[in-house]
């Protein structure tokens, strides 16, 4: 039987397909990789996939080999690995993703025997490819971080400190002005980390919270902060945080350790220079407002 093989063709199903499981990753994670990481991450992907068709040797072992090199291939482009447990934490959601986006592929394949042609040529592979990473993205979204225990390092000039943190999905707190979102330290960290005196970027925060109905924190902004998550590492700069007019409970799991700082849920979603996308307005976010699911901790 004689096959004829389009290398253009199996490289661009390749490429998107890999595209589609490093960007699952990528927001899977704490979206460490830029776009362009992405795109040379699912390009070392779509060259790996040749492997098999341009190299002699034994079909198995030329499959098993650029499978493995291609997918540890494109993590290391995608992804700022700073350590072999990040590596192996992304190598699982790759591998994770690809069965459910392979088995949801299949799964349409038998199911609709009608379409089967469709979904077995370049075009139909990688519109269903694409419909399974949207469901993917979409019941995904608002697990994975969201409530878990966290290593944070906050870094000023001075002194670097490592607390235990929690990321806590009921911190909705933004800065009024900018609309950044707020993190919680406690009063103790917060001199540990500037002193007595007044800290650079001061500023004022506005709250509300249950059994308070509002109230003011003091806050500035940190110059540097970096959250490791099951080995999953990224840096922030320029992060509001702001003082917690009381301590902040422990928790059971966090080895013997209280936890000292409260991270909120839409820092993890920015971009590593810690900025948000648009300016918020004042007015929505301040505590004269009647949306109590604002500036709530």
């Amino acid at each position: 039987m004689h096959y004829e093989l389009y290398v253009d063709s199996l490289f661009l199903v390749n490429f998107v397909m890999d595209l589609y499981l490093l960007l699952l990753v990528d927001r899977s994670t704490l979206r460490t990789a830029t776009p362009g990481r992405l795109l040379a991450g699912a390009a070392v992907g779509g060259v790996s996939g040749l492997f098999p068709f341009l190299l002699p040797g034994p079909a198995l072992f030329k499959a098993a080999a650029a499978g493995l090199t291609g997918t540890a291939g494109m993590i290391l482009a995608a992804f700022p690995v700073k350590g072999f447990r990040m590596f192996l934490k992304l190598f699982e959601r790759l591998i994770l993703f690809s069965f459910c986006m392979g088995g949801t592929l299949l799964f349409l394949i038998r199911a609709f025997p009608i379409l089967r042609r469709f979904l077995t040529g370049i075009f139909g592979i990688m519109g269903a490819g694409g419909l399974c990473c949207l469901l993917l993205l979409r019941s995904w979204q608002g697990r994975g971080e969201a409530n878990g225990l966290c290593r944070a390092v906050l870094i000023v000039e001075r002194a670097e400190l490592e607390v235990t943190a929690l990321v806590d999905s009921g911190n909705s707190l933004t800065e009024p002005i900018s609309g950044r979102p707020v993190c919680i330290v406690e009063e103790n960290v917060f001199r540990e980390l500037f002193g007595e005196g007044v800290p650079p970027g001061y500023r004022v925060v506005p709250y509300h919270s249950i059994g308070k109905k509002r109230g003011i924190m003091k806050g500035c902004l940190l110059p540097e902060l970096r959250l490791e998550i099951d080995g999953i590492r990224k840096s922030f700069r320029e992060v509001c945080i702001a003082v917690s007019p009381q301590s902040i409970a422990g928790a059971e799991d966090a080895e013997a350790e209280s936890v000292k700082m409260i991270i909120n849920p839409a820092l993890l979603q920015e971009k590593e220079s810690g900025r948000p996308s648009v300016r918020q307005n004042e007015r929505i976010y301040d505590t004269e407002s009647g949306n109590t699911g604002k500036n709530a901790i």
